[in-house]
């Protein structure tokens, strides 16, 4: 008998117990397979190729028509002589830094309200915050025309209420992007749903010992909410960062898909619709793969700083660092 087969006897374990567990544990593993196989298949298919395929084609010359033709680092040197990438780059971080925050401010003040609404309340509520995250991102474009519009639009008609002369929204150039960060509350109920979820879940007795203490409602607010629910803050700054960077439905519609064609156009030229604009019009689809390479890397570089900083701005209840 060899040193194999006599080391499970000497330690007291049954080999035809642990063949059994190795059987079980390969049909556990195939039976998972199984039911993963059509992610796994969606994923190769409709995640991996595409980001591979894009890769590739950002080294080419690729116009759907003819063959893709390697030219090699072309795309990207093109890429730094090309001055509307840098105004496309820029005026995508302005409207990112003006639409995060005012979004997560928005959304922990409509959180916080929210829960201090009566249980039953609060369940309505949730659905009307809600609800126009259901609406469709072109008519959101759409909506913003009629709201901001200089002349006879609602926002200035109210602001006219107060004396307020309204801005020319959607035709000055310096107010263009503050107007779509506006409009980008519309959508603010999905955030506001988690908010509260995570303000559920901070312990009661942490505010009772604050009242005790003396502390006012924003003094709770600073000390306990904040700082109690700052992962899922975290959370909503991350993925908001993101889709800011990508944002395309509703500037492209209310600028670019209505035969728009005043300066204001060069406002709300973001990244995301100046790649739209080489791949689906100009059928430049190598550049264009080559700018969403470029966005990319932007967005991991955002990400990994935001990661940094919440090292320290971030408090996790286990952590004991």
């Amino acid at each position: 008998m060899s040193v194999t087969e006599l080391a499970p006897a000497a330690s007291g374990i049954d080999p035809e117990r642990q063949r059994t567990r190795r059987a079980a544990r390969r049909r556990n593993t195939r039976a998972a397979l199984l039911f993963l196989s059509p992610w796994i298949i969606g994923f190769l298919v409709f995640t991996a190729w595409p980001i591979g395929y894009s890769a590739y084609l950002s080294l080419t010359d690729y116009d759907v028509i003819n063959d893709p033709s390697f030219v090699g680092f072309d795309n990207y040197v093109r890429l730094i002589e090309d001055p509307k990438i840098a105004l496309a780059l820029w005026n995508t971080f302005i409207f990112t830094v003006l639409q995060v925050p005012l979004y997560v401010i928005v959304s922990v003040a409509l959180a916080v309200l929210l829960n201090q609404a009566g249980r039953r309340s609060s369940g309505f509520f949730r659905t009307v915050f809600f609800l126009p995250k259901m609406t469709p991102p072109v008519a959101v474009g759409v909506l913003f025309l009629l709201l901001f519009n200089g002349q006879n639009g609602l926002i200035n008609h109210v602001l006219g209420w107060f004396g307020i002369n309204g801005p020319a929204w959607t035709t000055d150039p310096a107010w263009v992007k503050p107007g779509l960060a506006i409009m980008s509350l519309w959508t603010v109920g999905g955030s506001v749903i988690i908010l509260l979820a995570a303000l559920r879940a901070v312990p009661n007795q942490l505010y009772e010992s604050a009242r005790i203490d003396g502390a006012n409602f924003w003094q709770q607010t600073t000390k306990i909410t904040v700082p109690m629910i700052s992962p899922t803050i975290f959370f909503i700054v991350v993925v908001n960062t993101i889709a800011a960077f990508q944002t395309f439905d509703e500037a492209y519609t209310a600028f670019f898909g209505s035969g728009n064609t005043t300066y204001s156009n060069d406002a709300a030229l973001f990244y995301v619709i100046y790649l739209f604009q080489q791949a689906f019009q100009f059928l430049h689809m190598g550049y264009a793969s080559a700018m969403a390479w470029l966005l990319f890397v932007v967005i991991m570089a955002v990400t990994a700083i935001q990661l940094w900083v919440s090292r320290r701005v971030v408090y996790y209840e286990a952590d004991v660092r």
